[in-house]
């Protein structure tokens, strides 16, 4: 029905009402997509909790961001036979926590250049690398535990190549694409991390390609 003389208040209000019963879905502000989003919560194993257990019993103070890129697994198709559970902390303790783990006998890395990633990460599985924490990443907590959102997780493959590298090029795509279709995905909030690694403009176009792609599927 046309309704020409319609009040902005009774959109908002239509608009809000829409989301509460999950006909609308807010991926940003000022942006709707059709359809209830649906959060994603990255597996968190008892390795995980048992690393970060020992972190925040040696630095209850410190915050710390912990999970593994075998998250990504469920939007990829080629299954990298090779993980890392990637620990941030904020800068001035990777050090310590560094050699904390070291001590604890874990493979663990502190911001691995890539000669070696060549000569020493290959020898395991899964290797622990510990990097610094960008202030104002966008975290979730799960049984008490912070961890990723799906926001960080694609920023992160974006912004890093050498860490990432199972996950650049064709399957980077593969990925954006089943994550936004899957799951609730914050432009926005990705945006403003994005910033924060200065790779907003490059993002943003990114972004969009991807917006292109869906467009055409």
């Amino acid at each position: 029905m046309d309704e020409p003389q319609i009040k902005i208040a009774t959109v908002n209000w239509r608009i809000y009402d829409l989301v509460q019963k999950g006909v609308l879905n807010r991926i940003g502000r000022g942006k709707l997509a059709l359809g209830e989003g649906k959060i994603y919560f990255p597996e968190i194993s008892a390795k995980i909790k048992s690393i970060h257990s020992k972190l925040k019993k040696e630095f209850p103070y410190l915050q710390i961001c912990i999970w593994n890129t075998s998250s990504f697994n469920e939007f990829m198709i080629h299954q990298p036979g090779r993980f890392y559970i990637l620990i941030e902390v904020e800068k001035e303790a990777t050090q310590s926590v560094f050699f904390y783990l070291k001590e604890e006998k874990y493979p663990v890395f502190v911001d691995p250049t890539e000669d070696i990633f060549e000569k020493y990460l290959s020898e395991e599985k899964e290797n622990l690398i510990v990097k610094s924490l960008v202030t104002e990443a966008p975290l979730q907590k799960i049984d008490g535990l912070n961890t990723v959102t799906i926001e960080k997780m694609l920023v992160d493959i974006f912004c890093d190549e050498l860490i990432f590298s199972a996950q650049q090029g064709s399957e980077m795509k593969t990925i954006f694409l089943e994550a936004l279709s899957k799951y609730s995905v914050n432009e926005n909030r990705m945006l403003r991390y994005a910033d924060r690694k200065r790779k907003k403009e490059s993002f943003r176009n990114y972004l969009n390609s991807i917006s292109n792609l869906r467009q055409q599927n």
